[in-house]
């Protein structure tokens, strides 16, 4: 249904006022004439509701009713919308959500956790209740992903789904790959600059990427949502000779998660991966995601912009709320929850590829022979190995890339390889991007 001649105002509980809940106070202050104009009737913010009222958050509050007790926000006829900008997968804002939709009240959220981890039981409270549950916000920023997926790409039939998903990690990465600085020092200067949070674990480790896949995987192939069958490896291993390598190779490195569906089974999975340098995703530098749609019909989709930041992610909430107010929303996970298919995790052995192996190792003969025989007799094919830094008391580093062949060979390799006192560390692969 589209309401076009809404007049009365769309009115709004904001919960959470941090960095995106100021933007969002600022953006409908700022837009508010063009913002009515295309939702077709006012939107104002009635009430809000945080954990610390006495916080400077640098705007004014005074215009708003402050509410202690944010459960009440889900059963006030005063109240159209609830807009959730807390976070964290349980807790406060997983009950508000399952409150608000049960109630019967449309909800906007930025909380790509909590919809990683439950999202699937949330769509079916608003599906039931016959309400929005919007979240543009909690995938990529204030890039219209979650709208181009649902509904432009959605007569196609989407074979692969993939991008840079955390802003954090591609700072780190293209500014070691600028500057030629180690993975620490780069992750120091992000945290201080506000790029990393004070414990960068969720960002660095992957994990914010793999709650974004996992909601992109749905919405891509009509599956149910399944956070734990991503397959998830971070950047903090990634050394500055991986990223020199690379380039030499024709290659830069990226955080990717990438999801595919197919007959044996949905593939997940969130992993610094060498690109090739005419890839588009090579070139998104810093702090920018990416994402990248493949449909039947359509061709390739790439889709660039601001990840994070107050201005960003409040576009994208404040977008949602325009949809509310028009009544123009369908199914949350773009098709009913009783139609999203049950698929079972992908065996990653079986996929062929071309992968990128380093290992330190002691400076002595018949080292690289031991990794010869293991890559031989796991079934893998060398297309190059180099070997760097000889003669150096802390050991060389070997750099191998492979010819195309099964994942499940690279990985026996690495099984032959366990526990040989050739290796000072744990060697470290990455996949290529095809």
């Amino acid at each position: 249904m589209t309401n076009l001649h809404r007049h009365a105002p769309l009115r709004v509980a904001l919960v959470g006022l941090g960095t995106v809940g100021g933007g969002v106070i600022r953006l409908l202050q700022t837009n508010a004439d063009l913002i009515a104009r295309r939702a077709g009737c006012p939107i104002q913010i009635v009430a809000i509701s945080a954990r610390d009222r006495n916080k400077d958050r640098g705007v004014d509050l005074s215009p708003y009713e402050w509410v202690d007790d944010m459960t009440t926000l889900a059963t006030r006829d005063d109240i159209d919308v609830v807009v959730e900008l807390i976070g964290g997968a349980d807790g406060p804002a997983l009950t508000l959500a399952r409150q608000c939709l049960s109630a019967g009240k449309p909800f906007v959220t930025a909380n790509k956790a909590m919809l990683a981890h439950h999202g699937l039981g949330l769509a079916a409270l608003a599906e039931k209740a016959g309400v929005a549950l919007k979240y543009e916000a909690a995938v990529a920023g204030g890039i219209p992903v979650i709208k181009g997926m649902r509904e432009g790409a959605a007569a196609n039939e989407i074979s692969r789904v993939y991008g840079i998903l955390n802003g954090t990690c591609n700072y780190i990465l293209t500014t070691m790959e600028k500057e030629g600085r180690g993975f620490d020092e780069v992750l120091k200067e992000a945290q201080e600059l506000g790029y990393a949070e004070a414990d960068p674990s969720f960002d660095i480790d992957g994990v914010d990427a793999a709650h974004k896949l996992t909601i992109l995987a749905s919405l891509a192939f009509g599956t149910e949502l399944d956070f734990d069958a991503v397959a998830t490896t971070g950047i903090r291993h990634v050394i500055a000779a991986d990223i020199a390598e690379a380039a030499a190779l024709g290659y830069r490195i990226r955080l990717v998660g990438m999801a595919e569906n197919g007959p044996d089974g949905l593939f997940q999975r969130v992993h610094p991966m060498l690109v090739p340098l005419d890839h588009p995703l090579a070139h998104v530098d810093g702090s920018l995601n990416a994402v990248v749609a493949e449909g039947n019909f359509v061709g390739r989709l790439f889709f660039q912009g601001r990840g994070a930041g107050d201005g960003p992610t409040a576009s994208a909430v404040v977008a949602d709320l325009i949809d509310v107010a028009r009544d123009e929303y369908g199914d949350a996970l773009a098709m009913p929850v009783a139609a999203l298919a049950q698929q079972k995790p992908a065996d990653a052995g079986k996929r062929v590829g071309r992968a990128y192996l380093r290992f330190k190792v002691q400076d002595r003969p018949g080292v690289l022979a031991e990794i010869a025989a293991a890559t031989r007799d796991a079934g893998v094919s060398i297309e190059s190995m180099i070997q760097r830094g000889a003669n150096q008391a802390d050991g060389v580093l070997v750099a191998i890339v492979t010819h195309a062949g099964e994942e499940r060979c690279v990985r026996e390799t690495l099984d032959r390889l366990a526990g040989s006192d050739s290796l000072l560390q744990t060697p470290m692969v990455m996949h290529i991007l095809d």
